[in-house]
């Protein structure tokens, strides 16, 4: 998963979010500072008794929050997403001893490399980069 930091910089950078089932965010505040949440159609918890497991389907609890807009919402896009972003620009990711790399190429033929421990990281400074370049 990449960074609050990176995912602020994506923000800065121009990406835009339309929220989809299974997509990861952080809200904008300090009381939910590390927290994520999960877009999700219906939420659905595996609660385990003696008697066996049951799948709870939560509606509003006391801590739920109602509403927030979009804008109070930071996306954390995922590997496949990220990747998604790049476009034609991507061409391959590579696991080395020490992470991933993300090769992109620029319209000129130049080939770019990022590097990262995480995969979705090296994805995330691929897209800045690109969007950088314009």
């Amino acid at each position: 998963m990449i960074s609050v930091d990176v995912a602020r910089r994506l923000r800065l950078a121009g990406v835009r979010w339309r929220p989809r089932s299974g997509d990861q965010f952080a809200i904008r505040s300090a009381e939910l500072d590390g927290e994520v949440f999960t877009v999700a159609d219906m939420v659905v918890e595996a609660r385990e008794y003696p008697t066996g497991t049951i799948l709870a389907f939560n509606g509003t609890t006391e801590w739920a929050l109602d509403s927030i807009q979009l804008e109070q919402a930071l996306w954390l896009p995922r590997e496949d997403q990220l990747r998604e972003l790049l476009g034609p620009a991507f061409l391959s990711l590579a696991r080395h001893v020490t992470g991933y790399e993300v090769r992109t190429s620029r319209p000129d033929g130049t080939e770019l490399s990022f590097r990262s421990g995480d995969a979705a990281q090296a994805y995330a400074e691929a897209v800045l980069a690109h969007l950088a370049a314009g």
